[in-house]
């Protein structure tokens, strides 16, 4: 391929779509080579085990070649096509917009002999995921129709993912069982990103239990769980301490004066995304638990977008929801502070009344951890972080 004098290629390349995940799949071009295209303009179709989203275009210009075929499977960063934005387009713009499955659903369909026809899809405009095929196989065993997914389901940051389903194989000749299986390419990305923020952040955990008589109140006269009456308490505990409202990249540390909240969502066998809430200190608790519905469903849904995993300056983590005590969340880098909320539970305690005696009485606690980034941050101040958020908690008016 040659270029003129004037022209510039610029990069398309594959988009990272959250922390865990390595690749993706071109589903479909919109654009061929020799096309105009604008900027911001959908290009292609891609699809990861997490996301099926669109790819725009970075610059206006023309279709100068496309590197990644349809229905091809490439590491996040690779280039997918480039666009020359001196150059005139060679024909008008139009193509059909033939459908594809991912290769993932290929094989899976093909091993149990199913027709994907049959096979109603979940993805963006009806596109069959890889869930949807597994689904319907486990629909066929059972004799009737899957079960639909809980309306909640739980919110946390530990990634459950386990290697997608594969027939069963007789052991290969002197195969020794005990040996066991290498990793998934997922899980090997997830263990690498959870490594690399151990590594990087000096990495501490400090505790403090809250009373959630008042919240527990709240949050049924609301028709929602705990999380958005904890977020808003985090939200206006982090415009209290905005140092934790920050990003540490290698050694240039930025607070922000905005808060980005990441809300990290199980997606089940396919792991965890994190997608955030921009400009979480302008909602109320009611608004808060609107858009963590609104991203939650858009997650499982694979509907996300670039913009919608990117930018976070602060997360939260709910793995009370299995019903889970205390637990030490790692850090979404850059971040430099992670909230995590764990089971409410019923627990007898110490109360004193207004003149001083002290009684036992049965309340709802939970323990509000956070792992923040000794480089960045000191104890003092996650402590002083963790009594702001509770001092809210325990002092929630109904409202």
């Amino acid at each position: 391929m040659t270029s003129s004098p004037t022209e510039q290629l610029v990069d398309v390349t594959m988009p990272q779509m959250g922390v865990s995940v390595a690749e993706g799949t071109v589903v479909e071009w919109r654009v061929a080579p020799g096309e105009a295209v604008a900027a911001e303009q959908t290009i292609c179709e891609i699809s990861t085990d997490k996301i099926d989203t669109e790819v725009p275009a970075p610059a206006s210009g023309v279709l100068a070649e496309i590197v990644v075929q349809a229905g091809e499977t490439v590491d996040v960063g690779t280039v997918l096509a480039r666009i020359g934005t001196g150059a005139a387009p060679a024909h008008a713009a139009g193509n059909g917009h033939s459908r594809h499955y991912s290769p993932v659903v290929t094989r899976i369909a093909a091993e149990h002999h199913v027709d994907l026809a049959q096979v109603t899809g979940t993805g963006r405009d009806g596109r069959v995921r890889k869930q949807d095929v597994l689904a319907f196989l486990d629909a066929q065993r059972a004799g009737e129709r899957a079960a639909p997914a809980p309306a909640e389901p739980p919110l946390h940051i530990e990634s459950p993912y386990r290697p997608e389903p594969a027939p069963a194989a007789a052991p290969a000749a002197g195969a020794d069982p005990a040996e066991g299986e290498t990793l998934s390419r997922m899980r090997r990305q997830i263990g690498a990103h959870m490594k690399r923020s151990l590594d990087t952040a000096a990495t501490c955990t400090t505790w403090m239990e809250a009373d959630m008589g008042r919240v527990e109140a709240a949050r049924r006269a609301l028709g929602t769980t705990a999380l958005p009456l904890v977020a808003r308490a985090a939200v206006e505990a982090l415009r209290e301490f905005p140092a934790l409202n920050a990003t540490l990249d290698g050694e240039r540390y930025r607070q922000h004066d905005a808060v980005h909240l990441g809300i990290a969502v199980s997606l089940g066998e396919d792991g965890l995304i994190v997608p955030v809430i921009r400009d979480a200190q302008e909602l109320s608790a009611e608004g808060l638990a609107v858009r963590i519905r609104d991203l939650a469903a858009r997650a499982r849904a694979k509907q996300l977008t670039p913009d919608d995993v990117a930018g976070g300056t602060f997360t939260i983590t709910n793995p009370g929801q299995y019903g889970s005590l205390m637990a030490t969340p790692v850090i979404n880098q850059p971040q430099v502070a992670i909230l995590d909320l764990e089971a409410v539970v019923k627990r007898p305690i110490v109360v004193t009344d207004d003149e001083g005696n002290d009684m036992i009485a049965i309340r709802p606690q939970t323990v509000l951890g956070l792992s923040w980034d000794h480089r960045a941050l000191d104890g003092v101040l996650a402590a002083q972080f963790l009594g702001a958020v509770r001092r809210r908690l325990e002092s929630w008016e109904h409202h």
